[in-house]
């Protein structure tokens, strides 16, 4: 903890710690940064931040791939191990990272919190100016890109191991996304691995840990934490790209129920303030909420596997609910499920994408083209080529989908791996996937008596089939392979 003196406080919190040198800062109120709440807060000045460079070597087997580097949680908190990555990240950034502001967070897993101390100590040391984390260090993954993109921040830092397993024997991981809030490009990567190859200083900066659990500003003398609530920016985008009220209108019905499973991971964080304070829906809709460090003891992956707890709700028969969703670990996957039906994420695209203009506002205009990755069954295309769109396809890895994003070529995108988006952010987003196919529910209910029969999920899929013809598709998972043999 801070040394006496040097803190942080909410004054909606309740908890005030004086400082030898402190102003308060306006009582800033950001309504829309901060998900739609208020917060004042009073910023703490302290003393000049001192550089304090630390001997290091380097550490085999730094390379980053399509999402980051990704090791076992033991790997990373071994000695430098983390550091040494960071610190190469920030060298190979050079010149272009000091007096930037960055942002940081990740999906609540085992050692985040620890390693966000690391991470903003090297970014002090580095001449980063100012740092914006996300409460007791958590952010979603496309949250993150919200947040880069409606700031105009440099990049961030996210550390997740996306769906796989966390605590001290699973896994740990972290990315850097870039400018426009997509996963840093090759150049950047293919850098930072040459700089863990001859690493052999660590800049840190002395600066004492910041209590992250508080939201609020932490000022030193050229150099800002602040920490801003995990819905900051995301919340208020999904509401410029989403009719809330007409979600309300099906969400708060009677005669329509729906399940949300958070798998004990980051979208427990956002489901129940969206699914249930602002569109109706009762406590009972969203389970697995408490983000834990273990995700549970489970596997954070939304597919028929390991989300066995939601399928076999929505497969129990009469009175299973009439939609169902889920999510992964850093709450950029996405699972869809009808009443004893389930959604393929070959097929959720493509279904997201023929009703999008209809459905969703942040479309209405049209979509500009579509895109898959390689994989991914040919749904999509079908879609495109009678809908007359132009259509993609890209190799594996979300940067790919950024460029055509960037280059106001591609609205909607997908790929077979249960991941869903648009152009609103450059990560996949599976809270986003979960909101359209509300969308499209809403939309085609509207007007509907209560007891009316209502349109089910698989209607939607069902008169899909017919319009566009139906691809069948198979995903088969090889886990806990080694690098070696499968690269071989």
């Amino acid at each position: 903890s801070p040394p006496a003196g040097i803190t942080s406080v909410n004054m909606s919190s309740h908890s005030v710690v004086r400082s030898s040198s402190s102003s308060v800062s306006g009582a800033r109120a950001h309504a829309s940064r901060n998900g739609g709440r208020f917060n004042s807060s009073v910023t703490t000045r302290a003393s000049a931040i001192t550089i304090a460079p630390s001997p290091t070597k380097p550490i085999e087997g730094q390379k980053t791939g399509t999402s980051g580097l990704r090791k076992k949680t033991a790997i990373f908190t071994s000695e430098n191990y983390l550091a040494n990555w960071v610190q190469s990240l920030f060298s190979s950034l050079g010149s272009e990272i000091e007096g930037q502001t960055i942002c940081l967070g990740g999906d609540g897993r085992y050692f985040n919190k620890e390693a966000s101390q690391i991470i903003l100590k090297l970014a002090a040391g580095n001449g980063v100016k100012k740092v914006v984390v996300g409460q007791n260090a958590i952010l979603a993954t496309p949250a993150a890109s919200a947040i880069i993109r409606e700031q105009k921040l440099y990049g961030g830092l996210i550390m997740s191991a996306s769906h796989n397993p966390g605590g001290p024997d699973e896994d740990w991981g972290i990315k850097f996304n870039y400018k426009s809030g997509e996963p840093a490009p090759e150049r950047i990567t293919n850098e930072i691995f040459k700089f863990t190859e001859t690493i052999s200083e660590l800049k840190f900066g002395d600066i004492p840990d910041v209590d992250l659990a508080v939201v609020g500003t932490t000022e030193f003398d050229g150099f800002t934490v602040e920490v801003v609530e995990s819905t900051a920016d995301y919340l208020p985008l999904l509401q410029e790209v989403f009719d809330f009220d007409m979600l309300k209108s099906l969400i708060s019905r009677p005669d329509f129920s729906m399940k949300f499973d958070a798998m004990h991971a980051v979208t427990g964080a956002y489901a129940p303030k969206i699914f249930c304070e602002m569109l109706g829906a009762p406590e009972s809709s969203v389970m697995n909420c408490g983000v834990l460090e273990d995700f549970g003891g489970g596997h954070p992956d939304p597919n028929l596997t390991y989300a066995k707890e939601l399928v076999d709700v929505m497969y129990s028969g009469d009175d299973a609910p009439d939609f169902g969703a889920a999510s992964d670990g850093d709450g950029d996957r996405n699972m869809i499920l009808g009443k004893g039906f389930f959604i393929s994420p070959s097929d959720s695209v493509a279904m997201i994408a023929a009703n999008a203009q209809e459905c969703i506002p942040y479309f209405k205009d049209g979509l500009k083209g579509v895109a898959r990755s390689m994989p991914t069954g040919g749904a999509l295309d079908k879609v495109a080529a009678k809908m007359n769109l132009p259509f993609y396809e890209v190799p594996t890895g979300w940067k790919f989908f950024g460029n055509l994003m960037d280059d106001g070529r591609c609205s909607i995108c997908g790929e077979e791996s249960f991941g869903t988006s648009s152009d609103h952010v450059r990560e996949k987003d599976g809270l986003w996937a979960v909101l359209s196919w509300l969308s499209i529910l809403a939309k085609k209910n509207e007007g509907k008596a209560a007891g009316e029969k209502l349109v089910t999920v698989e209607d939607i899929a069902k008169e899909h089939w017919a319009k566009f013809g139906r691809n069948f598709f198979s995903r088969y998972d090889y886990e806990g392979v080694e690098s070696e043999k499968a690269d071989a």
